[in-house]
């Protein structure tokens, strides 16, 4: 049975619907056909705000091979370029730096502005001639990556024929429009990854549903059950969950973090977790929030970046309680690696077929696998 075909079984109802193949975890080919389809193709998440929060800062990523260059230019916005000189493709940043001047080519020695401009070409028509009638610098900016934050998030669209992130995303924007307001980082403590050895989709997949709580998250459970979540489900979109039962952490006086200003009742006690496709992973709650940064190193690992924010400066937080905030997310974030590792490493079982969901309990997850399966259909038919 070929690709395509096996596809149409995930792309049936939940009742009837099979999970992704094999190949999608364990074959290269299937992998390299993701990268281009699925994650060049629609808004990636790529890095955070915070690390370049000043104008000239500049911070080099590589997203799945491609050299990226984030930069913060004179007019606060966030520029992302692909991180390659114009004229013989070397590598322009090497390490996160603050540019003061011009982004300069080591090679040579070529400049261009924060905002991606050519503007210097030394020697170029020779010894002493910096211009040249063939080398037209307003036609050799530097190659600019749609990019767009949100909750302090970078994403971008590599292919740049995604639809603008406020379209592609309308319907989440406005489900968590009162989060809309300013986010503060909460320093060092609120900042960590994890390396696992999986491939990014169990990552996602995993978070997107709250079946697992009892037996994974114990101690998350004791509080916040099985029967408290709710699921959340939107087709071709995002999924994820959410609880009825938020609890506020509290310092050993009882301090607490200061709420978001102007939320509804709906958040005293709620909180929710979605997976906004493909590799951004964010939870919302009354006192902070969360984004979780997906990077696929390869077929099988993944590097997770986790950022906390808060609704105000960290110097005005209780002391003590964002390293204790920090540490119990992060204790239920380890909880899931022997999880999503134990999948990686069952996807090598040949005659798993992909898996039977719950239609009560595995929609997030679904919901998910319908995307992504949607995304390598309409790739493969484009061509």
């Amino acid at each position: 049975m070929n690709a395509p075909s096996r596809l149409n079984a995930v792309l049936q109802d939940v009742t009837q619907a099979k999970g992704l193949p094999n190949a999608h975890y364990t074959d290269p080919v299937v992998f390299d056909e993701e990268r281009r389809h699925v994650l060049f193709a629609n808004w990636a998440g790529i890095g955070f705000g915070k690390d370049i929060p000043e104008t000239g800062d500049a911070k080099p990523v590589t997203f799945l091979g491609m050299p990226l260059l984030l930069v913060r230019d004179e007019d606060g916005a966030v520029n992302v370029y692909q991180n390659t000189c114009r004229h013989r493709g070397m590598i322009l940043v090497e390490e996160p730096q603050k540019i003061r001047g011009a982004i300069r080519c080591p090679y040579h020695s070529w400049c261009y502005t924060l905002k991606g401009a050519l503007r210097t070409t030394p020697h170029v028509g020779g010894p002493g001639t910096n211009i040249h009638n063939a080398v037209k610098r307003d036609e050799l900016g530097l190659f600019r990556v749609r990019a767009h934050v949100w909750q302090d998030v970078i994403f971008v669209n590599i292919d740049g024929d995604a639809a603008p992130f406020e379209d592609a995303h309308a319907n989440l924007l406005a489900r968590w429009k009162e989060f809309d307001k300013p986010l503060f980082h909460g320093g060092p403590a609120a900042s960590f990854q994890l390396e696992v050895k999986t491939n990014w989709k169990l990552a996602v997949e995993n978070y997107c549903e709250s079946y697992h709580l009892p037996w994974v998250h114990p101690g998350l459970n004791s509080y916040s059950r099985l029967e408290d979540h709710y699921n959340i489900e939107k087709r071709g979109l995002y999924s994820g969950q959410g609880t009825l039962v938020y609890r506020q952490l509290e310092g050993d006086d009882g301090s607490v973090f200061p709420d978001f200003e102007g939320l509804s009742d709906k958040w005293d006690t709620g909180a929710e977790y979605i997976a906004v496709y493909p590799n951004v992973l964010f939870g919302v709650h009354r006192d902070h929030t969360y984004a979780i940064l997906l990077e696929p190193k390869d077929m099988t690992n993944t590097l997770e970046h986790i950022e906390i924010y808060y609704a105000t400066q960290p110097e005005n937080l209780p002391d003590g309680l964002v390293e204790k905030n920090s540490t119990q997310w992060k204790d239920v974030f380890v909880e899931d690696v022997f999880v999503v590792e134990g999948m990686q490493k069952g996807r090598q079982g040949i005659l798993f077929d992909g898996g039977k969901f719950s239609p009560a309990m595995d929609g997030p997850t679904h919901n998910f696998h319908h995307w992504v399966a949607t995304n390598i259909e309409a790739g493969r038919e484009a061509g």
